[in-house]
């Protein structure tokens, strides 16, 4: 319920002062594709999908295996951004998830940055329709550092119910690498662990 809480407030702090943040303005539809294939120790390797549009305010999303495995969720959002040497991008979301989970999601993408640094993070609190116990509260965050124009390394953190985990909070890095709209990372989840999680990633731009 704190969880929860937490989410609600920065949501609403976020609409209240809304009308003093400036969208990003593009003047044509800006599309993204990403994979991550997880590598899970005693569970089901897969493949997580996104793929992402955005034109102006206006955001829209497509996952399928983020809320659970065979499951697919449908998003649309409002683009708001502030800054220039310190800038916040903060689109809130709505979402319908369908498949072996069905329910809607409040949620949220957000990235916070000042020149080589950068915080991004996106969140949801799954309301599951069939059972209020499997009601669930998604999250991945990252701060990682450019030592390069074409390579970053730092932090990430995910709490997820897509597979089986000993921790409910998954702690571990990252390194990540791009050129020009293309780029991979490599994420190492519990690495204290005998038994880590890996998390491979590829995305492209369009």
């Amino acid at each position: 319920m704190k969880q929860l809480a937490s989410f609600a407030l920065a949501g609403l702090l976020i609409v209240a002062t809304g009308s003093a943040v400036a969208a990003s303005e593009r003047p044509e539809w800006w599309v993204a594709a990403s994979a991550y294939f997880y590598f899970v120790p005693f569970d089901e390797n897969y493949v997580q999908p996104t793929v992402s549009a955005d034109r102006d305010h206006l955001h829209l999303e497509l996952r399928y295996n983020y809320e659970g495995l065979n499951t697919a969720s449908a998003w649309a959002g409002y683009n708001l951004a502030v800054g220039s040497e310190v800038w916040l991008v903060f689109t809130p979301m709505l979402g319908g998830v369908f498949g072996g989970t069905v329910g809607v999601a409040p949620g949220y993408r957000a990235s916070l940055g000042w020149r080589r640094l950068e915080m991004s993070s996106e969140s949801e609190y799954l309301f599951d329709a069939e059972e209020d116990d499997d009601s669930f509260f998604y999250s991945w965050s990252e701060l990682t550092f450019t030592f390069a124009t074409w390579m970053s390394a730092g932090i990430a953190i995910q709490r997820t119910q897509a597979y089986e985990s000993a921790r409910e909070i998954q702690r571990g890095f990252v390194l990540g690498a791009e050129l020009d709209r293309w780029g991979a990372a490599c994420y190492v989840f519990d690495p204290d662990k005998s038994d880590p999680t890996y998390v491979l990633s590829a995305y492209a731009e369009f």
